[in-house]
């Protein structure tokens, strides 16, 4: 299935949609027209995990390429950087992959742009928290991604809710975790105490979401708690539900623009878009067309 929906050409009409493209270039292009639209970015390389450092290191170099390519752009300050632990070397050991961490922060931070430490799954999150509180040390605009899934996520929240905090449902993974909720239901519960816990701190909450009801309570909380406009910020998908996206940013909400890029586009093509029936549809009557 993955050799067929890689060599169609059609396929990539569908995934054009939602993936900027391979390359530090494709990415860059992508992130310009959404600045111009007066929205933010957040960048997400898709690359295969590294089998040994030097390969760990050529995903470093490939984000410090794409950190020149927006400064050249004149749109790096205010763009935010999502590393993935995983293609940083985490496998072959968390402080490899902490070290790269620190190496594109700086570089992030030399052009004004921000980094966030993404929590994959469940099974990556922990070590997530310990790199960032490690990157906090010399890096304190640090973010970090926390996942309702879990059920240990409000406890996270409270702990970080003086800093930026990225805020997403997640997922379990496929086989069952007693450290993670199953139940949709429950992971929306726990999002929301999540967003109590953000708002009612001193931090930079970023409600990761696409589901209205979810936004219409974190806007709800914010005015509760007499956030200002620009003390928070909505984040969603390339290519999902971009009028949305447009109007909250009228209304003056910061919002940001998750662009994913890279060769492993398959991989989060079936993950992330599969779990969308409107999106899995397209692809099916393209590839039958095909």
């Amino acid at each position: 299935m993955e050799s067929v929906i890689r060599n169609a050409g059609v396929t990539r009409a569908l995934t054009s949609r939602y993936v900027a493209g391979e390359s530090p270039e494709d990415a860059a292009s992508v992130a310009s027209g959404l600045v111009a639209d007066g929205l933010l970015v957040t960048l997400d390389h898709l690359g295969e995990e590294p089998r040994n450092a030097d390969q760990a290191a050529r995903t470093v170099k490939e984000s410090l390429t794409l950190l020149d390519g927006l400064a050249r752009r004149g749109i790096a300050k205010g763009t935010d950087f999502s590393l993935r632990l995983t293609s940083l070397g985490l496998r072959l050991g968390e402080k490899l992959a902490q070290e790269n961490a620190a190496r594109i922060c700086q570089a992030a931070g030399d052009v004004g742009a921000t980094v966030t430490v993404e929590a994959e799954d469940a099974a990556t999150a922990e070590a997530a928290l310990r790199v960032h509180a490690a990157l906090l040390e010399q890096h304190p605009a640090t973010g970090v991604t926390v996942l309702s899934c879990l059920r240990r996520a409000e406890d996270h929240c409270r702990a970080l809710a003086s800093g930026r905090v990225r805020l997403r449902r997640g997922h379990a993974g496929m086989a069952p975790d007693p450290a993670a909720y199953r139940d949709s239901g429950a992971v929306d519960r726990s999002f929301v105490r999540c967003l109590k816990a953000l708002m009612a701190g001193q931090g930079y909450p970023v409600v990761a979401t696409h589901d209205r009801r979810l936004v219409e309570v974190a806007s709800a909380l914010a005015v509760l708690d007499e956030r200002e406009r620009g003390g928070f910020e909505y984040e969603m998908s390339y290519g999902v539900r971009p009028s949305e996206q447009v109007r909250l940013a009228g209304l003056g909400a910061r919002v940001r623009v998750r662009v994913p890029y890279g060769p492993d586009w398959y991989a989060h093509l079936t993950r992330d878009l599969a779990a969308r029936p409107s999106a899995l549809a397209l692809l099916t009557r393209s590839l039958l067309s095909r």
